[in-house]
């Protein structure tokens, strides 16, 4: 039987670059086991130089996490944690609140391991390695603390553009609706006084005459009956009043003719 090697890959990678403070994920990809029964044991090196190698933590076979030297610590626990992902295929390495002393590099050391013979043995091994890199907060000289100083001033002047704009809008809003209000109050006060059309009778020249009354809501009803009767013209008697004796009239004398 051959041994194959695993296909064990890290990412981010190579070089992957971190402000102090922040959290880092580190993820190891596993491929190509010899038997799908066989189970994985996973390490987590840390290397400050090519010939200074550290283990941190490790999971075993079974699933449980063990943390090694100045890592088993408190303080490391509470930062490490070591999580299986994607059925075994995937494991996820978590660094919280990144410092100076951090930066290096971390290799992902895989082994397959599986029974042979009622016994506990290593089919293959698998290595893969990425770079951290952690950038101080007072370090703005630094390139990289440049570019992103910018971005970020561009992307925040963009904010302010549109807050800007936005508060426009909602200011026309506002003043559009007000001026609405405004006109819908003057048209109800202008609604107040009513005009109805009555219609006439019929004049000399057969065509019918509407007059426009204006009527305010405000009179009371015994003001318009009294109007009304004040108004009304006196009534005409049915026959016109005869004088009884008429005048006589005067006969006026013969004038006499002068004879010349």
């Amino acid at each position: 039987d051959v041994c194959e090697a695993l296909n064990v890959t890290v990412s981010p990678g190579p070089t992957v670059q971190y402000s102090e403070g922040d959290n880092a994920t580190l993820y190891c990809h596993i491929s190509q086991k010899r038997k799908t029964d066989n189970l994985l044991a996973v390490r987590w090196v840390f290397a400050a130089s090519p010939t200074q190698e550290h283990l941190m933590i490790k999971m075993t076979k079974f699933g449980s996490v063990q943390y090694y030297g100045n890592y088993s610590h408190r303080f490391h626990k509470q930062r490490l944690h070591l999580l299986k992902e994607k059925h075994g295929t995937l494991y996820k390495f978590l660094i919280l609140s990144l410092q100076q002393t951090d930066q290096g590099h971390y290799i992902c050391k895989v082994q397959e391991i599986g029974k042979h013979r009622n016994k506990w043995t290593a089919w293959s091994n698998g290595t893969a390695a990425t770079e951290i890199r952690v950038i101080s907060s007072k370090s703005s000289d630094h390139p990289t603390f440049k570019k992103n100083h910018e971005t970020w001033k561009f992307f925040e002047d963009l904010y302010l553009y549109a807050v800007f704009v936005c508060s426009i809008g909602i200011i026309s809003v506002l003043l559009f609706t007000l001026v609405i209000l405004c006109q819908s109050l003057l048209n109800k006060r202008r609604s107040t006084v009513k005009h109805y059309l009555v219609k006439c009778p019929q004049n000399s020249s057969g065509e019918t005459v509407t007059s426009v009354t204006s009527m305010s809501p405000l009179q009371p009803k015994k003001a318009k009956k009294k109007k009304e009767k004040l108004e009304q013209p006196p009534a005409i008697p049915a026959k016109a009043p005869i004088a009884n004796n008429f005048p006589k009239p005067k006969l006026l004398k013969p004038q006499r003719k002068l004879i010349l």
